[in-house]
């Protein structure tokens, strides 16, 4: 028997607080209203506390004069340039230091990953120590050691080693000759961008090819050969032109020619022996990943253990590595940020001078997160794309 329940008042069935949906689009607009109301707190006072004291807001600062000098960087500059140059010089430097220890770490991690699980004991333990020792020691501890390792054991400018003539080692770097920038470099390098572009359609074709017709093609050979063939025709018909910049000993130093740092060496060195270690584990963890029943399959066709390795388990093994692969890069690029502890002239460092010299450091902050961000998310972009790529496709 239905025990009849009594009928609410008209008042309270169509009150507002008793409809869900009604409350959850009320505290929805409260919270964002919450957080316009702090954002405009936290601005308006930041901007009263900056005109107290006198220092102007926004980005205007970028288009002064920097009067300040930076030891490297591959872009013409002076102290006569402006900050924006010197932001500009500070990213490139970072993406400079990034993208080779990304490459490094990368080829590395590969070849101690695989190593660790190799038969042979003494390969094996050897690549352990060195996962377990790198990656458990904080990287700048790593940084300052491998700074001051180059920095103490190598002699000064005029006791440098000079195994080769123009070839100077020093703590203040290693030094050796390089060409003076003509035209025709120039066209080498765009040269050579095409000749990448090249590689990458003959891989593309001799791929298709392989799969509707069986027959294979030598893509490797071939975009080897327009990787190298097409910049050295084009530095040909330019000119080639044969002027080099020697380094010479003048004074207490060398002038001319190129130069590594030895700030950007140790940071080189550093990230890319610390972040090689936590490849090294991904690479491991993704080959023990694959069945070893693909791996004795393969044997059975009689395949070499290295052609086991590069054709049956690597492809199948980095479906699992992608992914934290792509972290370490991200944690790579990021650490390039401790750069500022020894001297190495990065976006970090270069824009904590500016604070220093404008006082804006609201806006220096912003453009150091700016930059680390778009870069951080180009490379997730790029790996996510490569992973999808990488996926099985599934029907």
């Amino acid at each position: 028997m239905t025990i009849p329940q009594p009928a609410l008042p008209a008042s309270v069935a169509t009150a507002w607080w008793n409809n869900a949906a009604v409350r959850g689009v009320f505290y929805q607009v409260a919270v964002l209203a919450g957080v316009i109301g702090l954002g405009w707190y936290l601005v308006s006072n930041t901007l009263d506390n900056l005109a107290t004291r006198g220092i102007a807001a926004g980005f205007g600062f970028l288009g002064r004069e920097a009067g300040f000098g930076i030891g490297e960087s591959l872009l013409a500059y002076s102290p006569a340039d402006t900050y924006a140059r010197a932001v500009a010089v500070g990213l490139l430097n970072t993406l400079i230091v990034s993208v080779l220890g990304i490459a490094f770490a990368t080829v590395l991690g590969t070849v101690i990953g695989i190593a660790r699980l190799s038969s042979n004991w003494l390969i094996a333990r050897l690549s352990t120590i060195y996962v377990e020792g790198v990656r458990n020691i904080p990287v700048l501890l790593q940084l300052f050691l491998w700074y001051s390792l180059i920095t103490e054991a190598l002699p000064g400018p005029r006791q440098a080693f000079n195994p080769v003539s123009g070839i100077f080692l020093s703590n203040r770097g290693f030094k050796f000759p390089v060409p003076v920038w003509e035209n025709a470099h120039t066209i080498a390098a765009a040269a050579f961008v095409a000749g990448c572009l090249a590689a990458v359609l003959i891989h593309r074709w001799a791929k298709r090819r392989q799969d509707l017709t069986g027959q294979p093609f030598p893509s490797v050979w071939a975009g080897t050969a327009a990787i190298v063939g097409m910049p050295f025709i084009a530095f040909l018909a330019a000119g080639a032109p044969t002027a080099m910049s020697v380094p010479e000993l003048k004074g207490f130093n060398f002038v001319g020619g190129g130069l590594i740092s030895p700030e950007f060496a140790a940071l080189w060195f550093g990230l890319t022996v610390y972040t090689a270690s936590f490849i090294a584990e991904i690479v491991r963890s993704g080959i023990q990943a694959v069945s070893h029943g693909q791996t004795e399959a393969a044997q059975a066709l009689s395949l070499t253990r290295g052609l086991v390795l590069r054709l049956v388990v690597l492809p199948q093994a980095m479906r699992v590595i992608i992914p934290p692969l792509t972290s370490q890069y991200l944690n790579l690029t990021k650490n390039s940020s401790l750069a500022v502890a020894i001297g190495y002239p990065d976006l970090v460092s270069i824009a904590n001078t500016a604070i220093n010299q404008t006082g804006q450091a609201i806006e220096g902050i912003a453009i150091i997160m700016a930059a680390y961000l778009t870069v951080s998310l180009s490379i997730a972009a790029f790996m996510n794309w490569y992973n999808k790529k990488m996926a099985l496709v599934t029907r």
